[in-house]
């Protein structure tokens, strides 16, 4: 099926995909982005990542989700400052994050810290239909804005506690956290579908966190484990 697909295509012998903004800078990025999932391979064991995430990463045009002032630099491999003291992820955690949520055309995904919308517009590119919430009201506003304007229509952007999640809308197949809380929350772990998955970094603010994984069987048990560690 489409999500075992998604999940076991792993990026041995991948070709460097294509699209994307074109410039020199972002097929850096790209292979900046393959040169750490061979790493992560060699230290998990275990699946890095696909084709169609790695084409989302050059598909989505990160120029586009970054300051004006900083667009010359919008093709690091790095966290950037978006204003409002927050940042737009750094592009492997944003692939890996993708890779570990395992999602498949149609899945609805709640997506907690929209940020520059960036994450957002990943997932979408994989044919997710995106909820997205963010504390901020002026990063929601500008996100919405930027998201439509591009093109990304499957991304509805909610203002408020991320951590509360959408009660309304809930169970999702598929839950991404972008920013860490101290322990997973537990509001966001009642809001996942059976057989879905949470991707959630966990540790202090200015300390070692862990991206972890939660599982949720038909019975409605999760399991989790930690992936690598993350800040």
């Amino acid at each position: 099926m489409a999500k075992s697909v998604l999940c076991l295509a792993f990026l041995a012998g991948a070709v460097l995909p294509g699209g994307g903004s074109g410039s020199s800078s972002h097929a850096q990025m790209l292979r900046e982005i393959e040169a750490d999932a061979r790493d992560w391979q060699a230290t998990l064991g275990g699946p890095a990542l696909s084709k169609p995430v790695l084409d989302a990463m050059a598909a989505v045009p990160r120029h586009e989700f970054v300051p004006p002032e900083l667009r010359s630099r919008a093709y690091e491999n790095n966290p950037l400052p978006i204003g409002h003291g927050q940042t737009i992820s750094q592009p492997s955690i944003v692939a890996l994050m993708t890779e570990l949520l395992c999602v498949a055309p149609g899945d609805t995904v709640l997506e907690i810290g929209t940020g520059s919308g960036y994450q957002a517009a990943v997932l979408a590119h994989l044919g997710a239909v995106v909820h997205s919430i963010e504390i901020v009201p002026e990063l929601a506003d500008a996100a919405a804005k930027r998201l439509a304007r591009l093109g990304y229509h499957r991304v509805t952007v909610h203002v408020g506690d991320g951590y509360e999640g959408l009660p309304d809308l809930a169970p999702f197949p598929a839950i991404l956290v972008t920013a860490a809380p101290p322990q997973v929350p537990r509001t966001l772990v009642a809001q996942l579908a059976p057989g879905g998955r949470l991707v959630v970094p966990v540790g202090p603010q200015h300390g070692a966190q862990q991206l972890m994984v939660i599982e949720k069987d038909a019975a409605g048990a999760t399991t989790s484990r930690r992936v690598l560690p993350v800040r």
